[in-house]
């Protein structure tokens, strides 16, 4: 059985990939499993994607902790501990990265010691389909790597964005540039996991009632730990000239980012605030902005 993990942001395509990977795959008569794994369902937000190949019976189930194969389709997620795109990876898989850094840095960089592929799969999109979705071109260079056929990838690619899209010649594009990143790269010899264990780890776990097979918590509550604003595009910013102090935006705030500081203006707490900016659309006195950047001290900014 292979295994294949893909890591995107959202709004890139992973999903799409994975499933047109797995596509190609079962119209080569193997058993195919896939589906996504969201966190923040939120464009540019990382996101995980799964398949796994084989040609019996595939008994797994879950996100795959050890794959045989990685396509990372951000190198900006290299360094995300929360994405941790290269956990699991072995000296015997594969890690392709969507950059136009050599393998050979990206090896010296973060200490990989899989094989690793390269190719610049934005420029691509850019250059041939107009845009920066690489659901296709992903799941092409992956096709390639596990050896997977190329019309089986065409009629997968036709087959999986036609149920997405209705503009013909944008189809052809994706197809074309498709081939082209599966040309691009050479064939690769796979090992697997499973040929290195010689045996599947699959365990059958005894039935046990409730009160002994489910997990009990005995610990003070770490949510507030997790730094849920690290990616946010936009920030709220209050005019203190302009608010009322009345309170609307901290009522109507869905994450509970949003206090008072001791003269009685709002204060958000940037290290959560996710940037719904449902603070801005409520405040009637239209004293919340959006901006983008590093995080502003109200003070300052606003020049008192």
């Amino acid at each position: 059985m292979l295994k294949l993990r893909f890591h995107g942001r959202g709004g890139q395509g992973a999903k799409v990939a994975s499933r047109t990977v797995g596509t190609a795959a079962f119209m080569e008569g193997c058993n195919v499993q896939d589906f996504p794994l969201y966190g923040a369902e939120r464009r540019g937000a990382p996101i995980s994607a799964f398949t796994r190949i084989a040609r019996g019976q595939i008994m797994e189930r879950g996100v795959i902790p050890d794959p045989d194969v990685i396509i990372v389709m951000d190198h900006t997620l290299l360094s995300d501990p929360q994405a941790a795109p290269l956990s699991g990876s072995n000296k015997g898989g594969v890690v392709f990265v969507n950059t136009p850094e050599s393998p050979e840095q990206l090896k010296a960089d973060y200490d990989i010691d899989a094989l690793v592929i390269t190719l610049d799969l934005t420029k691509i999109g850019l250059d041939m389909v107009g845009s920066s979705i690489l659901s296709t071109l992903a799941g092409a260079v992956a096709s390639r790597i596990i050896g997977i056929g190329e019309d089986s990838l065409k009629d997968a690619v036709e087959k999986e964005l036609s149920g997405i899209i209705a503009d013909r010649e944008l189809l052809e594009k994706n197809i074309e540039a498709a081939l082209y990143c599966f040309r691009s790269l050479e064939p690769v010899e796979m090992k697997t996991l499973q040929s290195e264990h010689g045996k599947s780890t699959v365990i059958t776990m005894p039935f046990e009632r409730a009160r002994i097979s489910s997990p009990a918590i005995n610990a003070a509550a770490s949510s507030i730990l997790k730094q849920t604003g690290n990616w946010k595009v936009f920030r709220p910013f209050w005019d203190y000239d302009v608010c009322n102090k009345c309170m609307i935006c901290v009522s109507r705030c869905p994450e509970g980012c949003i206090s008072l500081n001791e003269e009685g203006f709002p204060s958000v707490d940037n290290e959560h605030c996710k940037g719904c900016l449902i603070c801005v659309e409520e405040c009637p006195k239209k004293a919340i902005k959006a901006v983008r950047g590093p995080v502003p001290d109200q003070v300052e900014v606003t020049g008192e």
